[in-house]
C-alpha cells in the first residue's frame, strides 16, 4: 500500500468525476441521516483522506457477509469505495495463501499499529480454549486478541460477529460468542444482519474516513442511522397493518394484494434495520417486498426466538374492535393500534417460546 495515496487520487485514477463523487457523498449523507449541506464537507474530507489499512478476520461464519459485500451493485462508487481502502488481509479475497497470507497480516499489524481498522465476521468459539476453529494452526480467539491490540477500531460485520449468530444458537456446542463479549477496550461497531446490507458497511467506513470516529450507536452498538427504526416503521405494507388487513397464507388473496405479513410470522415490528429503505440487489427489493416475512436476523438470538412463521404477540383486543373504536372516537387507526400494541411490541422477542432440538 502506498501510504501517500489519498481517496481523491485513487478516484481520479479510476476515472471518477467530481460530479459523480459529490452525488455519492450526497447519498451517503442521506443514508447516515446527516444534513444535506454536509455532502460537500464529506467529499472534501474523503478526497484528502489517506487509505486506511484494513485487516479482515473471518471466524465461525458461512462467508455470507463477504458474499454480500462482493455483490454490492457495481460499478457504482458504493462498491469502488472498497478500492479506496487497503484491504491488507482477507483470506477469502486475497491472492496470497499459506505463509504469504499470514505474513501480510503480520506486516500490516506491525506497520500500522494503532491505525488499522479491524473487521471481523463470524463468531468466536471459546469452549476447550477455542480449538473448534483455527487458522494457520492458531485459534480464532488467539488471532482476535492479537489483532485487537493494535486496532484503532473494530467493525463486527454480520450477526455472528455482532451477537454470536447461528453458531451461538442452543445448544452452542463450541461456546461461540461475539466480538464484544471478548474485547472490552476498543471502540466496536456492530453491523448486524445475516448477512448485513453492503451499503451499511460502506456507510460506516465512509463515516470513519470522513470524521475520524465511528457513527452514533444504539444500545446494541449498531449505527443509529441504519438501525434507528424498525423495518415495520418504514415498511410499505404498514398501512395494511394499520387497517387490520393481514395475509393468512402465502398464496391467499391477501398475500396477492400485498397485505401485511404479520400473522405469517413477520418479525418486522421488533427488528431494527434499514432493509425497507435501502433494500438489496441494487435497491431492487427486500424479503417482505418479495412476499416473505422478516426473520429478524439483525437482532440478538434470532435463531432461538421460536418459529419464523409464528406471529409476534398481537394486541389484546381484536383488531376489528380497535379499528371500530378508533373510527367512532375520531382517532387515527394507526395511533389506536400503536397504543394497544406498544407494550407487547417491546416484550415480543423475550416472550417467544423456545424450540427444543426434539421439536425441530
Amino acid at each position: 500500500m502506498n501510504e501517500h495515496d489519498t481517496l481523491g487520487e485513487r478516484l481520479a485514477q479510476q476515472g471518477i468525476s467530481r460530479r459523480a463523487f459529490l452525488k455519492f457523498c450526497t447519498a451517503m449523507a442521506t443514508m447516515m441521516a446527516l444534513p444535506p449541506g454536509t455532502a460537500t464537507a464529506i467529499a472534501e474530507a474523503l478526497a484528502m483522506a489517506k487509505r486506511p489499512s484494513v485487516i479482515w478476520l473471518s471466524f465461525q461464519e458461512c462467508t455470507g457477509c463477504t458474499e454480500s459485500l462482493t455483490r454490492s451493485h457495481t460499478p457504482t462508487l458504493e462498491s469502488l469505495i472498497f478500492d479506496m481502502i487497503s484491504l491488507d488481509y482477507h483470506h477469502t479475497l486475497q491472492a496470497a495463501s499459506g505463509f504469504g497470507a499470514e505474513k501480510s497480516r503480520e506486516d500490516a499489524m506491525r506497520d500500522y499499529f494503532g491505525k488499522y481498522l479491524l473487521v471481523v465476521d463470524g463468531s468466536i468459539p471459546t469452549r476447550d480454549n477455542g480449538v473448534y476453529s483455527t487458522i494457520a494452526g492458531r485459534t480464532n480467539l488467539d488471532l482476535l486478541q492479537e489483532a485487537a491490540k493494535g486496532a484503532a477500531a473494530i467493525i463486527a460485520v454480520g450477526t455472528c460477529a455482532a451477537f454470536g449468530g447461528i453458531p451461538n444458537a442452543k445448544p452452542n456446542p463450541t461456546g461461540a460468542v461475539s466480538v464484544s463479549d471478548l474485547i472490552k477496550d476498543k471502540p466496536i461497531v456492530n453491523i448486524s444482519g445475516c448477512p448485513p446490507i453492503p451499503a451499511v458497511i460502506t456507510g460506516v467506513l465512509a463515516h470513519y474516513l470522513t470524521f475520524g470516529f465511528l457513527p452514533e450507536l444504539d444500545d446494541l452498538g449498531r449505527p443509529k442511522s441504519f438501525y434507528g427504526e424498525t423495518i415495520h416503521d418504514r415498511c410499505y405494507r404498514r398501512p395494511f397493518y394499520d387497517q387490520g388487513k393481514f395475509a393468512k397464507g402465502f398464496d391467499d388473496e391477501g398475500a396477492r394484494n400485498g397485505w401485511c405479513l404479520f400473522e405469517l410470522g413477520c418479525k418486522g415490528p421488533t427488528t431494527h434495520n434499514s432493509c425497507a429503505t435501502t433494500k438489496w440487489n441494487g435497491g431492487t427489493s427486500f424479503p417482505i417486498e418479495s412476499g416473505h416475512g422478516c426473520l429478524g436476523c439483525s437482532e440478538p438470538n434470532f435463531w432461538d426466538a421460536g418459529s419464523f412463521y409464528t406471529p409476534l404477540s398481537a394486541p389484546t383486543a381484536k383488531l376489528e374492535t380497535i379499528v371500530a373504536g378508533a373510527a367512532v372516537a375520531g382517532a387515527g387507526i394507526a395511533a389506536a393500534l400503536a397504543v394497544a400494541d406498544r407494550a407487547k411490541k417491546r416484550r415480543a422477542q423475550q416472550a417467544h417460546e423456545k424450540l427444543s432440538v426434539k421439536e425441530l
